[in-house]
């Protein structure tokens, strides 16, 4: 997707919020149709039988003929093909969609005139039933595009996602690996020593929104002052996640030009974060702490910028399992739970070989993506941790 940002009028902003309800409203219709259907019931209608029941509530009810029958259309193709992704047990089953959250819609068959360029900053994209929508030319629109996506985000900040496939980024061809160990102190660390931390929000922008949280729990519910005050948190926490998103793409992008192989932890992420709380009869344990460590992980991206290496360097990132690679020495490859003298601190018990711990993890995923490497092209796997007795040699030097 590349994303602009849209520059509505109010006029065509209550025009888009409309398009929102319709794609909305069809969109929950058809998932209360698939929650009714049990074993032994007749099926849920698929995609042609709800256009044919579209077709029918539009003749009945003039407030929804007056929206765009391709934005109501294309909710239900939406919700055919998210069914499709659940069945196919890539993603999980489509829900219900509230007012203020998930806000969009598609529109498809688009013209290459559609889209057009007014000066070097801004351009137009026409969207039926609202007319020209300016918004901000910060890159070239892909060409060839067909259809395009406009979203409303938390804090009321609107979009549009033109859909195109962008070509991989193309390999160094110079042969090097790099280990990426992902972390909390640190987000990323590098086998080459670097270590590279996602930026969040600044410390008085950290205390402003303590301070909006404490409020907004004590505005009443449905108030004027509450709506603000959720607003005014949106606003911090979406310029929160455009700094990750920032940082995600930008590191994405170096690490694939400059390795040929990129080696991350296999890691579980979901399960990583799941709350500990418990019942009332089996409460969970450190349920406060649990939930700190839960945000700092989703906060560092993690799963983000797996998923953008693997879209940047197709077939070049290489998932490992990340068992014992933080208690095993790089150096002298052995393996033992004291090697870890703190959270940061690495040293052997071994050889006495000290790093940085996530750099040193880093260092093992490297050498086990290029060991399999040279595995699959026939060779003997080299550069690999291994469990092994010290070397004498190694105990002896200092």
């Amino acid at each position: 997707m590349s994303r602009y940002r849209l520059s509505p009028t109010p006029a065509q902003e209550a025009a888009l919020a409309e398009h929102c309800a319709h794609a909305r409203f069809v969109w929950n219709l058809a998932v209360e149709q698939h929650a009714h259907w049990k074993p032994g019931r007749k099926s849920a209608p698929g995609f042609a039988e709800q256009c044919r029941q579209l077709t029918e509530a539009r003749a009945a009810f003039g407030w929804l003929a007056a929206g765009s029958i391709v934005v109501q259309q294309q909710a239900l193709k939406d919700f055919a093909q998210a069914m499709a992704n659940f069945f196919g047990g890539t993603h999980r089953k489509p829900t219900w969609r509230r007012r203020g959250r998930s806000e969009g819609f598609r529109i498809v068959a688009v013209k290459a005139d559609q889209v057009r360029r007014l000066s070097r900053n801004t351009g137009e994209v026409k969207i039926p039933k609202v007319g020209w929508v300016r918004f901000r030319w910060s890159r070239a629109v892909p060409g060839g595009v067909k259809s395009y996506r406009i979203t409303r985000d938390a804090a009321g900040r609107w979009h549009v996602a033109f859909a195109a496939v962008p070509k991989p980024v193309p390999a160094p061809a110079t042969g090097e690996a790099v280990g990426v160990d992902r972390g909390v102190a640190a987000s990323a660390a590098l086998s080459t020593g670097q270590l590279l931390t996602a930026p969040g929000l600044r410390e008085p922008e950290a205390r402003r929104l303590l301070r909006l949280q404490r409020r907004l729990a004590r505005a009443r519910r449905g108030s004027h002052r509450r709506a603000k005050v959720k607003a005014a948190i949106a606003r911090l926490k979406a310029r929160q996640s455009d700094r990750r998103k920032d940082w995600v793409e930008k590191t994405s992008t170096e690490l694939a030009r400059r390795f040929d192989v990129i080696a991350v932890e296999d890691l579980k992420i979901r399960n990583m974060t799941r709350s500990a709380k418990g019942t009332v009869e089996q409460p969970g344990t450190n349920v406060r702490q649990k939930a700190g460590l839960n945000r700092a992980i989703l906060a560092a991206g993690w799963g983000r910028l797996v998923t953008r290496l693997e879209d940047k360097a197709p077939g070049r990132v290489v998932k490992i399992n990340p068992a014992y690679t933080s208690q095993t020495c790089n150096a002298c490859g052995h393996r033992a739970p004291d090697n870890r003298e703190s959270q940061a601190v690495f040293r052997c018990v071994a050889c006495g070989h000290r790093a940085d711990a996530d750099v040193n993890a880093a260092c093992n995923l490297r050498d086990t993506a290029v060991g399999r490497t040279v595995a699959a092209r026939g060779g003997s796997p080299s550069g690999g941790p291994v469990n092994r007795e010290p070397q004498r040699d190694l105990l002896l030097v200092g």
